[in-house]
């Protein structure tokens, strides 16, 4: 075991540069981009050295990639504990809360609204992979809020309502890049209306699923 500074082992201190790095990254990146963020910009702002930097990121893209896992984890986090929470009630009592919760977890903090939708898209091969490993997430979440609801599907029914719930998923991710383009985010009514909107937009397309079944 290492050295014990501030009560913190070596392990936690890494942890803790981790999270002041990414909180620095979140910063800037939502402030000036991600193209006009440099590492040492990030660890100015984090105040942490360069070298203590590469001791947890390769490179800036990995940075911005870790910032996208964990705003993905906390949404993950939230949406698991509310569904858990409501696990007793009807889909049409459960879908509306669960959607506000999705919306408020990625508006709510305009740095967070910026990052992950912004900019998130066309930055490397490797940022798209975890955009769409988030999104495969979400749709498997779906899929086992319908089995709760449906039952478990056939084998060749499951495929179908994968795709169907990967659509739904790039669909209300759409309609919040899309608000966002004009969205006053200090406005609740606004934000009220994008709920409406998802949650209308849900509706729609589990009808049409229920109904082929």
């Amino acid at each position: 075991m290492g050295r014990v500074i501030r009560g913190l082992d070596a392990e936690q201190r890494r942890a803790e540069r981790r999270e002041q790095l990414l909180d620095a990254a979140l910063n800037l990146f939502a402030a000036q981009g991600y193209l006009n963020t440099s590492i040492e910009q990030i660890c100015t702002t984090a105040y942490v050295g360069t070298k203590s930097f590469y001791e947890v990121f390769d490179s800036r893209e990995a940075c911005y990639v870790a910032l996208l896992k964990r705003t993905s984890e906390r949404l993950e986090e939230t949406m698991i504990s509310l569904a858990a929470t409501n696990a007793g009630g009807s889909e049409r009592e459960v879908a509306p809360g669960l959607l506000s919760a999705f919306a408020h977890a990625l508006v709510d903090d305009p740095r967070v609204a910026r990052v992950t939708f912004g900019q998130a898209g066309g930055i490397s091969e490797t940022v798209e992979r975890q955009r769409r490993t988030n999104r495969r997430w979400a749709a498997g979440f779906l899929e086992q809020l319908w089995d709760r609801y449906d039952g478990p599907p056939s084998e060749l029914d499951r495929r179908t309502r994968h795709g169907v719930a990967i659509g739904l998923v790039g669909g209300l991710f759409d309609l919040i890049s899309d608000w966002l383009l004009d969205a006053d985010l200090r406005d609740k009514l606004q934000l009220e209306d994008l709920i409406d909107d998802l949650t209308s937009f849900y509706i729609t397309v589990r009808r049409g699923l229920i109904a082929r079944n």
